[in-house]
């Protein structure tokens, strides 16, 4: 069995203490594949040393998170279009909208969203969405910017039924963590009139960590909880999740 876990921050300062323990936590409940969203330029030089020291397990992404989109966005956004520039990224994320934390910053977060999405296609790259009480802004952005060429992942999505088929139609998949997984996450009362094929596992790591570990820091080894819980919801082993699951990513990244 290989778990792949789409979307985990193990670069996070959460993880200074025992980060190499963690990651082989991980390993060792067959999470093998780790996909690192970027955050902003002071993190860069912390994902190109996990990638350094797991070069079979880590792959990287190129972004500004709509929470970083603050005053100096432009020379940040030219961070990124200088790094898919000079090397090798599997996605464009973390990017998206967030209007949880400041509301006022909307504008800019849209200009970031969209030349992002715009990065992605000039380097034929899938994006990773990061949405926080902003589904119709992103949608928004996500129809301004509809063609064959955009595709990507909904990351943590915690959308309704109508709003997870409104992001498939972009060709998104859904990211489905430790959300699945609460009592109050909603997401487990549809979840299985969707077809298996529309997801990918995450944890979203540090963050987000599924019951039993609620309020505890997040790892990538408690994805194995998760794709327990999407096998209880479709009815097939965990195995079978993990097989799909993983052919997914497979098709999102080409990796």
């Amino acid at each position: 069995m290989q778990l792949t876990d789409t979307h985990t921050h193990l670069y996070s300062d959460e993880f200074d203490s025992d980060r190499n323990v963690m990651i082989q936590r991980a390993l060792e409940a067959n999470v093998t594949r780790f996909f690192i969203p970027a955050i902003d330029s002071n993190h860069t030089e912390a994902m190109y040393e996990l990638e350094k020291n797991y070069p079979e397990n880590v792959f990287l992404m190129a972004g500004l998170h709509p929470c970083y989109v603050k005053e100096d966005y432009e020379s940040e956004l030219a961070h990124v279009e200088m790094q898919l520039q000079q090397r090798k990224f599997v996605a464009v994320g973390e990017i998206g909208i967030d209007l949880y934390w400041d509301k006022t910053t909307l504008p800019i977060q849209k200009i970031a969203f969209k030349r992002q999405i715009q990065f992605a296609k000039k380097h034929q790259l899938p994006i990773v969405i990061h949405c926080r009480e902003s589904f119709d802004e992103i949608f928004e952005v996500l129809e301004s910017e509809k063609s064959k060429d955009l595709f990507g992942i909904f990351h943590c999505f915690t959308g309704t039924f109508e709003q997870a088929h409104q992001a498939i139609n972009y060709n998104m998949k859904l990211g489905i963590g430790g959300v699945v997984t609460f009592k109050n996450g909603k997401i487990d009362t549809f979840l299985n009139q969707i077809p298996i094929e529309h997801l990918v596992l995450e944890t979203d790591s540090p963050y987000l960590a599924p019951v039993p570990f609620r309020g505890k820091r997040n790892e990538s080894s408690y994805i194995d909880g998760i794709a327990e819980k999407v096998a209880l919801l479709y009815g097939i082993s965990k195995e079978e999740v993990a097989r799909i699951t993983t052919e997914n990513s497979r098709q999102i990244f080409g990796i």
